[in-house]
């Protein structure tokens, strides 16, 4: 596979849980991924922007701000995937990620 043609490997996570960073962090690099981790918004969003990720993992609930608007953000200047990796479970809150952006 030439350059041109390599899918983009390298993965933004942005979760504030050093648990939940660590678990994702290994499951993807056994597959090959390049992973970056962000424990706050404001990280998360610079790493984005800087590395130009090929998808963006997503907590909803960081200390800095929402994931909700930082989904909002990215998705103004990207159309990267973003899965969203959340403990909300409602019907509601699925459709309103999905609504604003989120994969």
């Amino acid at each position: 596979m030439t350059m041109a043609t390599e899918p983009n490997k390298k993965i933004v996570v942005i979760d504030d849980d050093p648990s939940v960073q660590e678990v994702v962090r290994a499951y993807l690099e056994k597959d090959s991924y390049h992973v970056f981790v962000a424990g706050t918004a404001a990280d998360g969003l610079s790493l984005t922007a800087r590395i130009k990720p090929g998808l963006v993992v997503l907590d909803l609930m960081l200390p800095d701000r929402s994931g909700e608007d930082i989904c909002r953000e990215i998705r103004e200047r990207s159309d990267v995937p973003i899965l969203m990796l959340t403990a909300k479970a409602s019907e509601d809150e699925r459709v309103m990620g999905l609504a604003i952006g989120a994969d």
